[in-house]
């Protein structure tokens, strides 16, 4: 029996040692009685580092922010709890959680906790454009438009006056590009980039800027959407900003609207403005400069030809049509994460077709159609042959119920009484058109 409870043993040893999810435990007291090897990968630490000491001094943690801690002093399991910190290494962390209290007789004695490791997946999300696996640079942004040239040439002359910046643009458009490729301008370069994502809950930002500055070396660091920090924690960012050295450190802030709505909004710190008003760089969306679109798919394609052997050339005239028909909303990172989409499913193909378009941008683009093209009717047009009536009548029909639709959002109810007809004579309607 005591062999077999050995042999036992063993194998939880095995498991606990080799599953693909991080396992931290802690004892009622909050001090670490089991630490796998997964989890050790992912924090940097040995089970002799921290069985001594409370987690809450290992990691600088505010109590509420540990998964572990609360579920000690809840007694309710918590289930993907997303949760970023730093690990040894000064590097900022994110998992999703499965925590669990642990009973004995009904009592709490410890909490039990499985990590799933997302860092890699968290900058993929909010930084696609890193996914090349090379240096960020100026060189690397695709650029065709005069708006994004001068975002270029400005950004440069920061670069060698090593002053603060101020990065102003929607999400999505390139920001933390630009932001990288100042880094790399730098001359001499700093030791290390760092991207610092703003949220109006995270308490420990200066925490992290602080980790960092222990170490003997010059950063760049990018604050990404200031705005989104309290005014308090923007207060507090501020006076650190002003003990840091400009010509050891390169200081880099975002925003993702205009600083003066923000200031009257009550989302942006006057104060924490000036500290980079002196020089300020606005990176237009997208749809202001459709003509980067093309080069940039024509990159994206070229990038992946070299890294997969593929035949792919780029996509169709009418695909690439679509594309500058589109507003894009999510601006560069939303083209970019569409390619991907589309690059997912390539095999032999030498061209992005129509076929190949995701269905939901597909239909994005078939709504477009629908709201803003007009009918062929509504066009006076002496070189073309006139309608049959029939023709006429039904093409006009079909514009006036979707452009009504459209206006009250598909919503079929509201559609038909704006109409002056009931319900279901307008969906009687709708499927004789679609005949």
């Amino acid at each position: 029996m005591f062999s077999n409870i050995n042999h036992l043993t063993k194998f939880y040893e095995y498991a606990v040692d080799y599953v693909s999810v991080g396992i931290h435990a802690v004892d009622r007291n909050g001090h670490t009685v089991l630490y796998n090897n997964k989890m050790k990968e992912i924090e940097g630490y040995n089970i002799e580092d921290i069985s001594e000491r409370s987690i809450l001094d290992i990691f600088m943690f505010q109590q509420n922010d540990s998964t572990l801690l609360r579920v000690l002093q809840t007694g309710v399991k918590e289930m993907n709890v997303k949760q970023t910190y730093w690990n040894k290494n000064g590097h900022e962390i994110t998992t999703i959680n499965d925590t669990f209290p642990i009973l004995h007789n009904g009592e709490i004695i410890g909490a039990i906790e499985f990590a799933r490791d997302i860092t890699s997946l968290e900058k993929l999300v909010y930084q696609p454009l890193r996914r090349y696996g090379e240096p960020l640079t100026f060189d690397v942004i695709t650029s065709v438009s005069e708006q994004m040239n001068q975002v270029i040439e400005t950004a440069k002359k920061a670069a060698h006056a090593r002053i603060p910046v101020l990065l102003i643009g929607e999400s999505g458009t390139g920001k933390d590009l630009v932001a990288e490729s100042i880094h790399y301008e730098l001359n001499p370069i700093n030791d290390e980039f760092v991207t610092l994502f703003s949220r109006r809950t995270n308490q420990s930002i200066i925490d992290k800027i602080q980790s960092y500055l222990t170490y003997e070396k010059s950063f760049t660091f990018f604050f990404e959407r200031i705005e989104l920090l309290s005014l308090p924690m923007q207060n507090q960012l501020l006076e650190t900003l002003n003990t840091l050295s400009t010509g050891k450190h390169m200081i880099i802030g975002s925003i993702g609207d205009d600083p003066i709505d923000l200031i009257s909004n009550g989302q942006l710190l006057k104060d924490l403005y000036y500290y980079f008003a002196s020089m300020t760089i606005s990176i237009p969306p997208l749809k202001a400069r459709k003509e980067d679109i093309k080069p940039f798919v024509q990159d994206y394609f070229s990038r992946h030809r070299e890294r997969f052997n593929s035949n792919i050339q780029g996509a169709s005239d009418d695909v690439l049509e679509q594309f500058l028909q589109y507003e894009w909303p999510g601006n560069l990172k939303e083209l970019e994460l569409l390619l991907d989409e589309i690059a997912s499913m390539i095999t032999n193909e030498q061209l992005v077709t129509s076929e190949m378009l995701p269905l939901h941008f597909r239909f994005k683009i078939q709504q477009l159609d629908q709201t803003t093209r007009k009918p062929d009717f509504f066009i006076n047009q002496s070189n073309k042959e006139l309608l049959p009536l029939e023709d006429y009548m039904r093409e006009a029909e079909n514009y006036y119920i979707q452009t009504v639709l459209n206006m009250h959002e598909g919503n079929i109810t509201k559609a038909a009484g704006a109409l002056g007809m009931s319900r279901q004579n307008l969906q009687y309607r709708l499927r004789k058109l679609k005949k």
